[in-house]
């Protein structure tokens, strides 16, 4: 068995993880400038933080309870329906961000966590951006 913590439990766990989750939607729902992506979302946001916190609990590395309850994430084809272009990928890691901020997340955890939720915002591009190639 390996010593080696995961991301999950250098965070804290699943407090800490319902902490992070609940504050990154509290400022996408108050910063004007998640205003674009703020609009993606239901009036109530409850059942979005509850399925960020589902997901983020096992890409971390702790319980697997969103492939419990929906199965595979499918990221990209569940967000198909949403215009993602690099502005709605700026705003949700400027949320992103603020709330690690917030949470005083610790380097060097704070940077890896964060360089690997922008390959994942990244991923979720749905539109070419003038000049840029098929996303």
């Amino acid at each position: 068995m390996s010593d080696q913590k995961t991301p999950y439990e250098l965070l804290g766990g699943e407090q800490n993880l319902r902490q992070l989750t609940k504050r990154f939607y509290e400022i996408m729902d108050t910063l004007p400038e998640a205003k674009g992506i703020r609009d993606m979302h239901p009036e109530n946001l409850r059942g979005s933080d509850e399925k960020l916190f589902m997901f983020l609990s096992g890409w971390l590395g702790g319980p697997n309870l969103f492939m419990e309850r929906f199965g595979h994430p499918r990221l990209r084809m569940r967000h198909f329906p949403f215009k993602i272009g690099k502005s709605e990928r700026d705003q949700w890691m400027l949320c992103m961000v603020q709330a690690f901020d917030d949470m005083k997340i610790e380097e060097p955890l704070r940077s890896e966590l964060l360089h690997s939720l922008l390959r994942l915002a990244d991923h979720m591009r749905n539109q070419e951006e003038p000049g840029e190639g098929n996303v």
